[in-house]
């Protein structure tokens, strides 16, 4: 019998990127409203442009009960426990680079759905993967990641391209924890090593 890890795939995602929003909102001291919408947002940012350009609508965080509820728990309990989260920023970044793995995929794997061509599969994960993070970043007054010098995009490009370049040819759960292993290792190694794509000056 085989298990579809799909499901599971994007409620982690879901739980990473909800914490990460939330503690963004509240190293910038928002109220509890205001950490809350961040960690929606950051959750369901990528995934309903996602939906938008696929003409998937009402949205998908929209048609169940489930995703608001996980992501309603999880900035709770980024709240109730930000004391010993807060001592803890290795590990909020590696929730941030996971969840930018499973987004991705998640992503990918809608644009297969729809029937679209492998490269428009991989921008819909990379819009996945960076816009909640872009939504979340935009409404705190930071320039989002994505348009710095740090490798963010670039992470999702890699690993999307893996994804589409193996999944007819090994079984797709196992490529699923390749790519979102591949997406997640570029994004650490990159901040690491302090890695980073070219700048430009005018």
């Amino acid at each position: 019998m085989s298990f579809d890890i799909s499901p599971a795939i994007e409620i982690s995602g879901t739980v990473a990127f909800a914490v990460s929003g939330a503690f963004a909102a509240i190293q910038k001291r928002l109220d509890m409203f205001g950490v809350l919408i961040m960690g929606f947002i950051t959750a369901i940012g990528g995934g309903t442009i996602r939906d938008v350009l696929i003409g998937y609508t009402p949205v998908a965080w929209m048609r169940d009960n489930q995703t608001p509820l996980i992501i309603l728990a999880t900035v709770t309990a980024t709240i109730l426990f930000k004391k010993y989260i807060n001592t803890f920023k290795i590990t909020l970044f590696l929730f941030d680079a996971l969840g930018l793995g499973l987004f991705t995929i998640i992503g990918i794997q809608k644009g297969i759905n729809a029937g679209l061509n492998p490269g428009v599969c991989i921008a819909l994960g990379t819009i996945n993967g960076c816009f909640g993070g872009v939504l979340r970043d935009i409404l705190l007054n930071d320039i989002p990641l994505i348009f710095r010098k740090e490798i963010y995009a670039t992470a999702c490009i890699f690993g999307g391209t893996l994804y589409v370049l193996l999944i007819t040819r090994m079984d797709p759960d196992m490529v699923k924890i390749i790519a979102i292993i591949v997406v997640c290792a570029i994004r650490i190694i990159a901040v690491k090593f302090k890695l980073s794509l070219p700048r430009f000056y005018a």
